[in-house]
């Protein structure tokens, strides 16, 4: 078994904290011109091209228990849901508002974390969290008023990738990551190419493929690459560091995306959303804060073990599991 690496961790989840974000950025700009059934099958197939030749070059076995594959394809099934719904919503919201609605999810993995991971959480962070579900609120009030419906599609996404990460926080300790991700790429693809290739038979005008041009086939090549890099790192961050350590790191995605939008679509979030999304990331950067102090702070002598050795004494202190804050 691995054991956590919280810094390591938190470095890997931050490079999945730029690249989920301009992954999205390409498939607003493409899901101008193509379907989302088509960007969301062309991104899981790209993930098998580019990593299964790695996991065999490596010599990674891609067997896995049958248990463990059942957690697999669970995921799978989640991550495309939320792929998939996150590129829809895209269509009818700002790169920044989509990303801030979402960003329930990091609350709900909080939750989970507490509750089914049995990871300590302590009634500061949960207020914390509670702030800024109140910063998403306000995000979701202007965008509902614009354009109805779609703008709760991201709480779909937040739902999804919140399951999503609980499920691989079980299994990423049990499994190579490039083996994960590629596994779990041809399941997506085994079930998404024939429900295309049937949209296209039938002629099912909103999910039918279309051929791209040139430069959208350099896109969607870059966007598959993205899309596998990014959430490998983040598979990787799991590994070393709990979910509910993890989780407002992603906060970080909300900044990157709003400098996205602003460069390619020149979206900025009107007022109201602006200050949701300050309090969202407020809230989160209070965890974030939070989660340094218990790290520095040693436990009560109460609860040390007469053997244990204090941080810095010759051995690595065990992984903070009592406190709460």
């Amino acid at each position: 078994m691995t054991q956590d690496r919280p810094l390591l961790g938190v470095m890997l989840m931050l490079g999945f904290c730029f690249l989920a974000p301009l992954g999205d950025g390409l498939a607003k700009h493409l899901g101008e011109t193509i379907p989302v059934a088509q960007l969301v099958t062309v991104r899981f197939v790209l993930q098998v091209v580019f990593l299964l030749p790695v996991a065999l070059w490596a010599g990674t076995s891609l067997y896995m228990p049958g248990p463990v594959m059942a957690l697999v394809a669970l995921r799978t099934g989640l991550h495309i849901l939320g792929v998939s719904t996150m590129f829809l919503s895209l269509r009818f919201l700002p790169l920044a508002d989509a990303l801030a609605i979402a960003f329930v999810m990091p609350f709900l993995m909080l939750l989970l974390g507490k509750y089914v991971l049995g990871e300590e959480v302590g009634p500061r962070r949960l207020i914390a969290c509670a702030v800024g579900f109140g910063g998403t609120l306000m995000v979701i009030k202007p965008s509902f008023a614009e354009v109805g419906l779609p703008a709760l599609l991201p709480l779909v996404v937040a739902v999804a990738f919140a399951l999503f990460m609980l499920v691989t926080r079980k299994i990423a300790k049990a499994c190579d990551p490039v083996a994960l991700q590629a596994v779990s790429g041809m399941m997506a693809s085994a079930l998404l190419v024939p429900l295309l290739m049937l949209a296209h038979l039938g002629d099912w005008s909103s999910l039918a493929p279309v051929t791209p041009g040139i430069s959208e086939a350099g896109l969607l090549l870059v966007l598959g690459a993205i899309g596998s890099a990014a959430h490998l790192l983040m598979t990787w961050s799991l590994r070393f560091a709990p979910s509910a350590t993890l989780a407002p790191m992603q906060f970080l995605e909300i900044p990157f995306a709003t400098a996205i939008g602003w460069l390619f679509f020149r979206d900025l979030p009107d007022g109201m959303a602006a200050a949701g999304i300050v309090l969202t990331i407020a809230s989160g950067l209070y965890v974030i804060f939070r989660e340094r102090s218990l790290a520095l702070t040693p436990p009560p002598a109460g609860l040390r073990s007469p053997h244990q050795v204090a941080p810095g004494a010759g051995s690595p202190a065990s992984p903070d599991r009592t406190r709460t804050g």
